[in-house]
């Protein structure tokens, strides 16, 4: 008796199915992780997603809740599981697992915890996707894109962290809003450690190619009246303020990710400022990993943009620097 599927359905074509050519992974199903499967599904990027987490009960209840999203979505295989044989074939994986810094822990005590996590996912990523791009995403972002790229043995132009991504769509945000136009017409850039110490381009600052530095040579300064330099501050501190209203940040980031996969997935050739590998830049001497104007293709990190930055810039830049390679060099295991 021929079943309803063999009644409906005649295949004039019998061999295995076809791989996936648009394959994205993200690597924990947390409000950041999931915020960036969601950014990722909405914007149409992937023609499969995997996630994967050692939570598995959370995991599953992810999946499905994607799953019965499906007739919206223009992605048609949604999988998730513990074991990383599922995320097999992606060009893309995204990491946003680790663990959070707890009251009154050093940083490099909170590195050393992710450290010994990523010791177990990098590898797995690496053998079941060896031709992936990935996007570290877990803070400290710089640090452990760093260990990420020692981790899998991939060439640093395929090991990317989100960096000063997001930092620099708050600055512009704030900045386009005191100016009443919107962040896409505001073009300025935040670079360095995602962090405490990044770095305002307060020289590249300009609106439809007027230089506001030029209009306020003190603009980001301590000199200046109309103290633009609260703007910067404002986003240094914007993480932190969000954690204590709600607890974490995911939107942003999951959308800034969102970007980024975009331009590597449709090989747009367009520049983010992403964590990428610095060593013999700007006078950086250490193998440290922070964020520079880079251009994403798909081969992953094509060409950094050297950017025109002032004596000072370039000082503070050297000193994000120097503040990650003290994190980096007590890493054990790396």
């Amino acid at each position: 008796m021929a079943s309803i599927l063999q009644k409906l359905i005649t295949p004039l074509f019998s061999g295995p199915p076809e791989p996936p050519r648009n394959k994205v992974t993200v690597v924990g199903v947390g409000q950041v992780g999931m915020a960036c499967a969601v950014s990722i599904l909405l914007r149409e990027l992937a023609d499969e997603l995997a996630l994967v987490d050692v939570m598995e009960d959370k995991l599953k209840g992810e999946m499905m809740d994607l799953q019965h999203g499906s007739l919206f979505l223009k992605t048609p295989k949604i999988v998730a599981d513990k074991d990383y044989s599922v995320t097999a074939n992606s060009r893309i994986v995204v990491v946003t697992a680790g663990v959070r810094q707890q009251e009154g822990e050093s940083r490099l005590n909170l590195v050393q915890r992710n450290v010994n996590i990523f010791k177990h996912i990098v590898p797995q990523i690496v053998r079941y996707s060896p031709d992936c791009i990935i996007i570290v995403v877990s803070n400290p972002v710089d640090v452990l894109t760093y260990v990420t790229w020692k981790l899998s043995g991939l060439p640093k132009h395929r090991v990317i962290g989100s960096g000063t991504n997001l930092d620099s769509a708050r600055f512009r945000f704030l900045m386009a809003d005191k100016l009443g136009i919107h962040p896409s017409s505001f073009n300025g850039w935040i670079l360095g450690e995602h962090g405490d110490t990044s770095v305002p381009v307060w020289s590249g600052t300009n609106v439809a190619g007027v230089n506001l530095q030029t209009l306020n040579p003190d603009i980001g300064t301590d000199s200046d009246d109309e103290n633009w330099k609260e703007t910067h501050k404002k986003v240094v501190d914007s993480a932190y303020e969000v954690i204590k209203l709600k607890g974490y940040t995911n939107w942003a980031i999951g959308l800034s990710v969102a970007d980024l996969t975009e331009s590597l997935m449709r090989n747009m050739n367009r520049i983010h400022p992403v964590s990428t590998m610095v060593e013999g830049m700007y006078g950086i001497s250490d193998e440290v990993y922070l964020s520079l104007p880079c251009v994403l293709n798909s081969g992953g990190v094509a060409s950094v943009v050297n950017m025109t930055l002032t004596e000072e810039e370039v000082a503070q830049l050297q000193a994000s620097a120097n503040t990650l390679w003290d994190i980096q060099k007590d890493l054990h295991d790396v």
